[in-house]
């Protein structure tokens, strides 16, 4: 029922900033806790960046700060802002969608994006 589509991948530079957006095609995108997560190879999928339906927010400690998420719901979008990312923030930067904002900060979600690649390099 709801497709995620990632975008806004690709190379920057320490220090740049970069903007992540995720567009989703479903009937209740509002109803919808949505979420970033990343993966570097080698290891596991975490949480990034979380985002309720009312609109809290929820940031992992690597990347309070400095990296941003929003939601647009006239839009179907949520977006992820990285300013001043760092090499290790190098991963593939998943979109997902959940009922519950547990859910999300669980990592068992109903949909998923196809993934974004985001390498931090100068």
């Amino acid at each position: 029922q709801v497709q995620l589509v990632e975008s806004g991948g690709g190379l920057v530079q320490p220090g740049g900033s970069l903007r992540l957006s995720c567009a989703a095609s479903g009937r209740t995108f509002s109803s919808y806790a949505m979420g970033w997560f990343h993966q570097a190879p080698g290891k596991e999928r975490e949480l990034v960046a979380a985002i309720s339906s009312g609109g809290s927010t929820y940031y992992s400690d690597s990347v309070k700060g400095r990296f941003t998420i929003s939601r647009d719901n006239a839009k179907n979008t949520v977006a992820l802002q990285l300013n001043s990312p760092k090499p290790e923030d190098t991963a593939v930067y998943y979109c997902a969608a959940d009922l519950s904002t547990a859910g999300i900060r669980r990592g068992v979600v109903q949909y998923w994006g196809q993934g974004a690649q985001v390498t931090v390099s100068s």
